[in-house]
């Protein structure tokens, strides 16, 4: 399906070339090569239960993992050149008066550390699917959306922030993921609006475009970027997690595909003599847990052993990256938009942990460094996910994980 959908998009893209009009403009975005997602620093919040649509005060959960200022200077120390800072707007808009003046004074202390630093931001606002209110859908799954008029303000708002703190140092990104499908001209209105709001606020300060449908490649290359040239200056992001069944594999939150949950071993590069060891990998997972029925359990082996006899007839490794990241570079040439103005905003890998019996880490080391390379050599700047958590440069305790500094091109620590 993927190989279908990758034919789709090539000729999609084939006979836009008669009629695209280039997106160039004279007015450069502040350059972004290698950057790490600060996650959770300003999500993972505490919010009560329906009917009540606010949030416990303060907002954002006390034992979630926070850089520190060493922290900070390491990435800067190791290579990283920027740092996205993720940012969960419900608190944001559901706190008025001298709370939500105090959430943005935190947010402005927290931009500060980091361009302290030697780090610029990219400060992005990411909608908490997992509330039940201040949502993605909520705030800007249409322009009409019932949220929609707070959002866009509080757009503004962080763009008059990120310019106070100097636009030669700081972009807004003002959503991540949008949820509409790829193409869907409901999203075009909704950036559209966004980038405006941002863009009257702070006549200077780089903002950052994606594509719906998730920021996936299919969705940004389904995106016309000529009318966007207007917001100059401007980058273009989209983000990489492909093969999904490497990259998530031990995944527990993707509950419509719960096949993911038992997925562990998945072999980079993939290769078909592999993938016995692996399905026994899966095999004694689920063998090993009794809190789930054994018919849910046949149900999700049967989809396993389906997906892992694609994997292993796709072979995945340096090559498949290349295929499915080279739409990207095809549309940014055909509309003119220099490659180094394209970031691929997220990817990686969940790493093996107490919580997370994921991937080798010596798979997920190579299956970084490919994906990193593939976008080094398309001109793309990147930014890793994350900091912290499963997919993490660093532990809980503040260590990193030796490995990814090589992985990512960066310098080993002393």
């Amino acid at each position: 399906m993927r190989a279908s959908r990758r034919r789709l998009l090539a000729g999609g893209l084939a006979a836009l070339g008669a009629r695209a009009v280039p997106a160039r403009s004279a007015v450069a975005p502040i350059p972004l090569r290698r950057g790490i997602s600060l996650w959770p620093w300003f999500s993972l919040t505490t919010e009560y239960p329906a009917p009540r649509i606010d949030y416990a005060w303060p907002p954002f959960q006390a034992d979630r993992p926070v850089p520190t200022r060493a922290d900070l200077m390491r990435l800067t120390a190791v290579g990283f050149d920027f740092a996205r800072l993720p940012l969960d707007p419900g608190p944001f808009v559901a706190f008025t008066g001298t709370r939500r003046a105090e959430l943005l004074g935190n947010l402005s202390a927290a931009i500060d550390a980091v361009l302290a630093a030697g780090l610029r931001v990219v400060l992005n606002v990411q909608a908490n699917a997992a509330t039940h209110h201040y949502t993605p859908e909520a705030f800007y799954g249409t322009d009409r959306a019932p949220l929609f008029p707070a959002y866009r303000d509080l757009i503004a708002e962080l763009a008059r922030l990120c310019a106070r703190k100097g636009v030669d140092r700081v972009a807004l990104e003002p959503v991540n993921e949008p949820p509409q499908a790829c193409g869907a001209l409901s999203w075009n209105r909704v950036q559209e609006r966004l980038l405006t709001a941002a863009r009257t606020a702070a006549p200077a300060l780089t903002l950052v475009a994606t594509g719906s449908c998730g920021s996936l490649v299919a969705g940004l290359t389904a995106l016309d970027p000529a009318p966007l040239a207007r917001f100059a200056p401007l980058l273009y992001t989209f983000h990489f997690y492909e093969p999904y069944l490497f990259s998530h594999q031990g995944a527990t939150w993707l509950i419509e595909e719960p096949f993911y949950r038992w997925l562990n071993a998945v072999p980079w590069p993939g290769t078909r003599a592999r993938m016995p060891e692996t399905l026994k990998a899966v095999s004694a997972r689920m063998e090993a847990d009794r809190s789930v029925a054994q018919a849910e359990k046949a149900r999700d082996r049967a989809e396993i052993e389906a997906k892992l006899r694609e994997y292993g007839d796709a072979e995945p490794g340096p090559a498949f990256l290349t295929a499915a990241m080279d739409p990207v570079a095809t549309w940014a040439d055909l509309y003119g938009i220099p490659r180094r103005n394209v970031l691929m905003g997220e990817f990686g890998a969940l790493r093996t942990d107490a919580r997370y019996t994921a991937a080798r880490p010596i798979d997920r080391a190579a299956y970084l460094r490919d994906v990193r390379l593939t976008a080094e050599r398309a001109g793309f700047g990147w930014s890793f996910w994350n900091l912290f958590d499963g997919l993490g440069l660093m532990d809980k305790a503040h260590a990193v994980d030796p490995a990814l500094l090589p992985a990512l091109g960066l310098k080993i620590e002393p």
